[in-house]
Formats: structure tokens, sequence, C-alpha cells
């Protein structure tokens, strides 16, 4: 045996420290948990989602394309239903969101039969030109914003939404 003994006091006082620090961790670690686990997921942005639009198809007018991907909200996987008003511009395929800037309305391919050539949002009457950009006097205080675009298999492809590159 040992020349120094602990006393009762110092293996209370021990057996109280480490009894509240694992009750501590305890505490701790799901809070430490919830704040990094963020950091630690798999993030799938720039992944682009096939739709039933053949890029053969695509003309000078703007056509609504309807296409569905799979969200995932911590525990819960849903289907998500976007669109995009789709057209070609010379050799290039444009995708604009159709959703207004002003309030998130829908914006519609010539939805006033007093401007053509315009999308035009019903909910406070704010225009669009064709290359998603806000006509001054109208409500929209920004473009349209644009999707990624790309091409399988003579498909065509939506990505991610990004800042208006047209205007």
């Amino acid at each position: 045996m040992s020349k120094n003994r602990v006393t009762r006091r110092q293996f209370l006082n021990y057996t109280l420290t480490g009894v509240g620090g694992f009750m501590a961790a305890g505490v701790l670690m799901p809070m430490l948990r919830f704040a990094i686990d963020p950091a630690l997921q798999v993030k799938a942005e720039g992944d682009f989602v096939q739709t039933s639009k053949k890029i053969a198809d695509i003309n000078e007018d703007p056509v609504k394309v309807d296409f569905t991907f799979e969200q995932v909200d911590a525990w819960y996987k849903s289907d998500v239903t976007e669109a995009a008003w789709v057209y070609r511009d010379g050799d290039r395929i444009v995708a604009l969101s159709p959703v207004c800037k002003h309030l998130g309305c829908t914006v519609n391919w010539e939805g006033d039969p007093a401007h053509k050539n315009q999308f035009f949002c019903a909910c406070h009457a704010g225009r669009y030109e064709k290359s998603g950009k806000n006509i001054p006097g109208t409500p929209p205080l920004g473009p349209l914003d644009e999707y990624e675009v790309s091409e399988k298999d003579g498909f065509l492809l939506l990505g991610k939404k990004i800042a208006n590159t047209l205007v």
C-alpha cells in the first residue's frame, strides 16, 4: 500500500468531478453533433435533372418545361416539381425560372395580351423581356433567374439556379 492515502473528501471530490464531467459530456455531445453535422453532409448541388424535353424540339419561342427531383430534408424525402421557361437563343439553350423577383409569383410567357413577346406576372403587373430582364417602371427589381443547362442523349438537363447572365 502507498503512504499517500486518499481521504474521504478527496474521494468524493474525484467521484463528483468524474460524474459531473460525464453528465456534461452527455449534454454537450448532441449539441456539438447538431452544430457539426451539416458541414459533414454530402451536398448534391450542381446535379442536373433530366427533363422530358428533347433539345431538337426547342425553338425560339419560350415553352414551359416541368421537371421533378427528389429533395431530402433531414429524414424526410419528397418529390419536388418545378418549372422553367426554355427557348433557343441562336446556338444557346436558355432556361429561365418562372418565379417573379418582386413577390415570388409565377410569370407566364405572353400572359398579358397587351404586351406580346414578354413574360408577365399577374400578381402586380410585372413584366420581363424575353431575356428575363425586368422592364423599367414595373414592380420587379431584378431579372429572372436562369438555370444551368446541359444535354444528355438528346434531352435537356437543368441544373441549379444562377443569376441571369443574359442581361
